[in-house]
């Protein structure tokens, strides 16, 4: 009935209003019970959208390089909201960010899948340009890499590193071909890959960073990034892009052969994961020669109660049973895989919701919309279906 009277959750009584909802369909999140001025008004009070472009600078005791390059990606993308991430560093890098234009945020735990864990969840954008703050990447090429992603309509631009003859020092022939080993193997693995898998310069999209897990601790998290994007069958693409050689003063925080383990390692996990079937497919098969080749040196011998007799039988039971742990982990794998492709394609590739001055959530603008200009249509309450 017309002005029926109802209970709210704050247990105050007000008359039912109609609610309210942009053009493009989506509902205003106000308080319908909150009195203070008209919906359009409350709409007006929004916080500013996300930037458009946020580039985002992971560093730990980058004080020697990392204002230079906040003011080269300053002025590479004009507009761009630059966040230099401080993990943990003990000189004086956050000053030399703040002063170059940067805004500085922290992470206290070292390492940088932590720290790009962390960036991923606090920062929204439409593009994001991950980078490192050493001054190694070029900034000048993030335009033409912003470009091919939103041309081409890709969800990762991966900056592979091409070093001329006064940096070729930059670039060491040991980490050049451990690149292309690990490279190699995820390519052999997946299907398909990068040409430098292991790059830190990359221009993703907002529906790679909100889907992607971000699992990992340490430099072995571009091979991860890598990965999610194979799995999920996502569009990416190798843009060629100059690589520097760090300036005297500045030292790498990359351990070579112990972070080089570490990405083999996640290597083979990831094949545990995401290809089971090849993966138990493999232990199946040496398992399965192994048992042959010692019937076939054993012949005669095989009769109960002997080794020979054990060890066949062991390695066969091994074959079987990593048989039958593929085809099940395959089809668990399979089930996953669709549940976070769906979660991909739920993820709004614009903006996300905008904070609400009254600490609540509204939805973002559609592309191109203003937030002052709404264009409300009445929605039939069930007071007045009742009246």
């Amino acid at each position: 009935m017309p002005g029926q009277q109802f209970r709210t959750d704050d247990s105050r009584d007000t008359r039912a209003q109609p609610a309210m909802v942009s053009a493009s369909g989506d509902l205003d999140a106000i308080d319908i019970t909150d009195n203070r001025g008209p919906p359009q008004d409350r709409r007006a009070r929004r916080l500013p959208p996300p930037p458009t472009v946020a580039v985002l600078l992971p560093c730990r005791n980058e004080a020697a390089t990392i204002g230079k390059v906040v003011r080269d990606f300053r002025s590479a993308i004009p507009g761009a909201t630059v966040y230099a991430y401080d993990n943990a560093s003990a000189d004086g890098t956050t000053a030399a960010a703040k002063a170059a234009g940067a805004v500085v945020r922290y992470s206290p735990v070292p390492g940088k899948g932590r720290v790009l864990r962390q960036m991923f969840v606090d920062i929204d954008a439409a593009i994001f340009v991950l980078a490192d703050g050493d001054d190694t990447y070029d900034a000048q090429a993030a335009p033409a890499m912003i470009a091919t992603l939103r041309e081409h309509h890709l969800d990762m631009v991966i900056g592979t590193r091409v070093t001329t003859p006064p940096d070729r020092s930059a670039y060491r022939r040991g980490h050049r071909l451990g690149n292309w080993l690990l490279s190699r193997s995820v390519t052999w693995i997946f299907g398909d890959g990068s040409t430098d898998m292991l790059s830190g310069y990359r221009v993703l999209s907002r529906r790679y960073v909100k889907s992607f897990p971000a699992l990992s601790t340490g430099f072995e998290t571009e091979t991860e990034m890598t990965v999610h994007a194979l799995e999920l069958c996502l569009p990416f693409e190798d843009v060629p892009t100059a690589y520097h050689e760090r300036p005297g003063e500045s030292r790498s925080n990359l351990r070579t052969i112990p972070d080089g383990a570490r990405i083999l390692k996640l290597i083979l996990l990831l094949c545990k994961d995401y290809r089971p079937l090849r993966f138990f497919g493999i232990t199946a098969g040496a398992a399965t020669t192994l048992a042959l080749l010692s019937a076939l040196l054993g012949f005669g011998n095989l009769h109960a109660w002997t080794p020979a007799t054990f060890f066949v039988a062991g390695l066969s039971t091994i074959a079987l049973m990593s048989t039958l742990a593929g085809v099940v982990l395959d089809s668990l794998r399979r089930n996953s895989r669709e549940m976070r492709r769906m979660l991909y394609l739920a993820v709004n590739p614009t903006h996300g919701p905008v904070p609400d001055r009254r600490g609540g959530w509204s939805p973002g603008p559609p592309s191109g919309a203003a937030l002052d200009t709404p264009s409300p249509v009445k929605v039939t309450t069930s007071s007045e279906w009742e009246g």
